[in-house]
C-alpha cells in the first residue's frame, strides 16, 4: 500500500503564531503533503501554507491578530463581540492584503477545513472547492462560541470546529493518511480542564435552540485527550511526528503583544528546524510530499 502524508493543524487563536512559524518553515523547505486539514486559526495558516504565502501568515500573527482593537472592549464596541473577526478577515486580509483563495479553489487542492455545524451538532469538513472569496468559511472556522457570531455559510450555521476537533488527527486518518505531521500550539505537558460552570451557563443562554453544542462543550476536554491518545499511538508507531512549542512564551488564545507573538512565530520556525530529521522521515515516504511551493503572493483582483 502506498503511503499518504498529511499535515494536521490545531487551532489556538493568537497562539497560532507558533503554527504560522512552523508553516513558514514548511514553505521555505519546499515541503508539500498529499493532504492537509486545519481547525480555527490553524485553518487560516493552512490556507496561507497551501498558497505558499509566508508574507501574509507572518502579518496575520505578528500584526493583525495582536492589535488592541482585535479583542476586548474595542472589539465589543465595533462588532458587538469579544473578538473582531470581521475586521481581521474583511479589513485586514481582504482590504489590506488583497488575500485570495481562488488559486486553491481552481486547483481543487486536497485540503479540508473543519467547522462546527450547530444544526447537525457536530464538526463537519469543507474542501478547497468551498473556499469563498469573502473568507466566510475561514471566519466560520475561527468563530469561537460566545466570543463571535454564528456564520451562515452555504445553508449551514457554523462556529469554530475546535468545539469537538481541537486537533483533527482523526479526520486525517479517516482520509487515508498513513504518515502525519501534527502541529499543535500547546506545550507537551498541557492540561485541558473541563469547561467551567460559568461558560456552560453562558452556552445554555446564548444557544438555547442548539443543545448539542453545550453537550459537546461539556466533554471537550475528553475529546482532546482522545485525540492526544491517538497522536501518541501514531508517534510510537513512527507514523507521526507531533510538533509543539519547546518553551513557554506568554501568549494566550486571546491576547499577545507583537513582540511576544513575533517570538512565538520564530519559535515555531526554530522548533521545526530542530526536528528536521523526524519531519523528513515522515514526508519522505510520499513522492508528492516534496514539491516546491510557489513563493509569489497571490492577490485578489481589485
Amino acid at each position: 500500500m502506498s503511503e499518504k502524508t498529511g499535515l494536521v493543524l490545531e487551532g489556538g487563536g493568537v497562539r497560532g503564531a507558533f503554527t504560522a512559524g512552523a508553516c513558514k518553515w514548511l514553505v521555505d523547505n519546499g515541503i508539500r503533503f498529499d493532504y492537509s486539514v486545519g481547525i480555527s486559526s490553524g485553518a487560516v495558516y493552512q490556507t496561507c501554507y497551501e498558497l505558499g504565502d509566508t508574507e501574509t501568515m507572518e502579518k496575520i500573527c505578528c500584526n493583525y491578530a495582536c492589535t488592541k482593537d482585535a479583542v476586548g472592549i474595542q472589539a465589543l464596541l465595533h462588532e458587538g463581540y469579544y473578538v473582531a473577526y470581521k475586521k481581521l478577515f474583511r479589513e485586514d486580509l481582504l482590504g489590506k492584503e488583497h488575500f485570495s483563495v481562488r488559486k486553491l479553489r481552481e486547483e481543487n487542492r486536497n485540503m479540508e477545513i473543519g467547522c462546527y455545524d450547530l444544526e447537525q451538532g457536530k464538526t463537519i469538513f469543507f474542501n478547497s472547492s468551498d473556499l469563498d472569496d469573502e473568507m466566510e468559511l475561514l471566519r466560520a472556522s475561527c468563530s469561537l462560541p460566545i466570543a463571535a457570531p454564528i456564520v451562515d455559510f452555504k445553508g449551514h450555521r457554523l462556529l469554530d470546529g475546535g468545539i469537538t476537533k481541537m486537533i483533527p488527527i482523526e479526520r486525517a486518518v479517516e482520509q487515508g493518511c498513513t504518515k502525519t505531521v501534527i502541529i499543535t500550539t500547546k506545550p507537551k505537558d498541557y492540561v485541558r480542564k473541563p469547561a467551567s460552570l460559568f461558560v456552560k451557563i453562558l452556552m445554555r443562554i446564548v444557544y438555547p435552540q442548539y443543545p448539542a453544542v453545550l453537550r459537546d462543550y461539556k466533554v471537550r476536554h475528553l475529546n482532546y485527550y482522545k485525540q492526544i491518545g491517538l497522536i501518541n499511538q501514531l508517534v510510537e508507531e513512527k507514523k507521526a511526528v507531533m510538533i509543539y512549542p519547546s518553551r513557554t512564551i506568554k501568549v494566550s488564545r486571546w491576547k499577545g503583544d507583537p513582540e511576544k507573538c513575533r517570538e512565538l512565530f520564530e519559535l515555531g520556525y526554530q522548533d521545526m528546524e530542530a526536528r528536521r530529521d523526524e519531519i523528513m522521515r515522515i514526508v519522505g515516504t510520499s513522492p508528492a510530499s516534496q514539491v516546491i511551493l510557489p513563493k509569489e503572493k497571490v492577490k485578489a483582483e481589485v
